[in-house]
């Protein structure tokens, strides 16, 4: 990547990780369902009426809406809403950059390397630890959501990628239209309808800055930048950037909720990005290794 690429992919990642803090402290105002249909409803309106719809199938809009929307954000939300801590979920959804590698591979026929063996090893380790120290802040419950999740961004990945070059901001706004109405049927059938008008009626300033923020921040600008960058530069070279996310995340979250950095989860953050490193920089690094020797 250029310079100018770097940084961009370094204030997405910025964007991304604070914003687990931003999501935390939202949902002491809105359920996780109603919060996650209010970001998707301003992505949308009023952007859609300004922004022309890009020119890519609309199965390709409405599978991303759905995966981002309900699956991604959905359960993360529910996550973080009382299952798990908002620094440890910002580090279990990049276990979406194995999964989206994982999802290339299959559909390319490419086989693991010996070195992406020890990453998943030292990645499932790392899961492990936290699978193990579930209690407390930190269920069991949270770290499957938060898998599912991930492996939802993952597939939204392959969409995304699969549009190729074009306006992707307009493509988060449009397929922004597709997540809406499930997630607002969602909320209406777990959360009730007496809680939904009440929670929307009674959010404060700071709730509604919480949606604004999830809008234009991290949908328009995180979504919209990453997407521009998958489409023009190798995924190898975008993909570690989101190594930064959960760091960025559990400082915040240390920073501003006072979420305590244990010894195990320090531990299982440095083994699932160290694993993270070892799969997507390892095989770079062996091919320009094996020449010389």
């Amino acid at each position: 990547m250029t310079p100018r690429a770097f940084l961009l992919a370094l204030a997405v990642v910025a964007v991304w990780g604070t914003n687990f803090v931003v999501i935390k402290l939202a949902l002491g105002e809105l359920p996780p369902l109603l919060f996650a249909a209010l970001r998707f409803a301003a992505v949308v309106f009023p952007a859609a009426l300004f922004l022309k719809r890009p020119g890519v199938p609309m199965r390709d809009l409405a599978a991303y809406g759905l995966l981002i929307g309900v699956g991604q954000f959905g359960l993360l939300f529910i996550a973080i809403d009382g299952l798990i801590a908002p620094g440890l979920a910002s580090l279990l959804m990049q276990v979406q950059v194995f999964f989206t590698i994982a999802l290339v591979m299959r559909s390319t026929g490419e086989r693991l390397l010996r070195i992406q063996w020890l990453a998943l090893a030292l990645a499932g380790t790392g899961l492990g630890i936290i699978v193990a120290h579930t209690g407390g802040t930190t269920t069991l419950a949270g770290v499957a959501l938060c898998l599912v999740a991930a492996l939802s961004w993952a597939f939204g990945n392959i969409v995304q990628r699969r549009a190729g070059r074009i306006d992707m901001l307009a493509f988060v706004v449009w397929s922004s239209l597709f997540a809406v109405p499930p997630l607002i049927v969602l909320a209406l059938v777990f959360e009730g309808p007496s809680v939904v008008v009440a929670a929307t009626l009674a959010a404060g300033w700071g709730a509604w800055l919480a949606v604004l923020w999830q809008a234009v921040g991290n949908a328009m600008f995180g979504f919209g930048a990453w997407g521009w960058l998958l489409a023009r530069y190798p995924a190898a070279s975008v993909a570690p950037m989101a190594l930064l996310v959960p760091v960025f995340g559990m400082a915040a979250s240390a920073w501003f909720l006072g979420e305590p950095l244990q010894p195990w989860k320090l531990g299982a953050g440095a083994l699932i990005l160290g694993g993270l490193a070892v799969n997507l920089l390892g095989p770079r690094l062996l091919r320009r290794a094996l020449p010389v020797a």
